[in-house]
């Protein structure tokens, strides 16, 4: 899909020495930022979604869990 934006020259710039080190074309170099962006804040609604959950949820382990698992632990020879 074709389509027009408006950028700062700064970054225009700043795009075209990036997309001609990379070997890659202006469109490229800009769908990849995209595409990276939009992972990122895929990501970070995941962690807040996350962290809303934690914080109403008790995420503690269970005592009893914590002693058998660090005797365990120690046992072992690495």
């Amino acid at each position: 899909m074709k389509t027009a934006i408006s950028i700062p020259d700064s970054i225009f710039k700043e795009g075209e020495k990036a997309a001609k080190r990379l070997g890659l074309s202006r469109s490229e170099l800009y769908a990849r930022a995209i595409a990276e962006f939009v992972q990122i804040l895929r990501r970070d609604g995941i962690k807040r979604q996350l962290d809303k959950i934690y914080a109403e949820e008790d995420s503690s382990i269970d005592s009893s869990l914590a002693k058998m698992q660090s005797t365990t632990v120690f046992r072992k020879n690495w």
